[in-house]
């Protein structure tokens, strides 16, 4: 089964309120841009519409995107991820899910993922599989079934090895993620060496 690149939707989870980090990692602000915003702008230049956000510990208003709140976000990522799931249109073939904490995934990588037309795409880089995922409509009940806790696609992508096509995203972006105040030293330029 293939998609067709123009009924991607794209999901954004950003409901989490960064306990090691002191803030809600989705009002984090890089280069004067929220990182909900970098997100959804991720998203949609990677060919994705419409675009989902879920929020939870910050309400935020989000242009050009759709927001949904989870009441459930204290469980962790399992619960975004189903409400994300549950509130995209009908129409949408598939979705990539990306994370909030990863502003320098590029949206070259989002569009690898939705040109795949593979079922099941998963992003590598160092060929290690990070995100973000495409999933397809067929595998939503199951993905949101699975996604309990603090983990999203991972244990449905495990349960089928078979339907997995790993893209290669090396140079196409950084998958580092935004965790910690050290980390978001580095993103902002503060804590770096004058070797860097």
């Amino acid at each position: 089964m293939s998609v067709r690149a123009s009924r991607v939707a794209g999901l954004l989870l950003a409901a989490g309120e960064g306990s090691r980090l002191g803030t809600p990692k989705a009002l984090v602000e890089h280069e004067g841009e929220r990182l909900v915003d970098r997100g959804v702008r991720l998203l949609e230049e990677g060919g994705c519409h419409p675009v989902v956000v879920v929020v939870g510990a910050a309400t935020v208003q989000v242009r050009g995107a759709v927001v949904v709140r989870n009441p459930g976000w204290r469980s962790g990522m399992g619960s975004s991820l189903r409400v994300g799931l549950a509130a995209l249109p009908e129409q949408a073939e598939a979705v990539v899910v990306a994370l909030v904490d990863q502003p320098f995934v590029g949206p070259e990588a989002v569009r690898a993922l939705v040109a795949s037309g593979a079922r099941l795409a998963v992003a590598t880089y160092g060929g290690r599989r990070r995100n973000p995922v495409l999933l397809s409509r067929a595998d939503f009940a199951e993905v949101a079934r699975l996604a309990v806790g603090d983990v999203g696609a991972r244990p449905f992508i495990k349960a089928h090895p078979e339907l997995v096509t790993e893209v290669p995203c090396d140079g196409l972006g950084d998958p580092a993620d935004i965790d910690t105040p050290a980390d978001l030293g580095r993103l902002t330029g503060e804590g770096r060496s004058s070797a860097d």
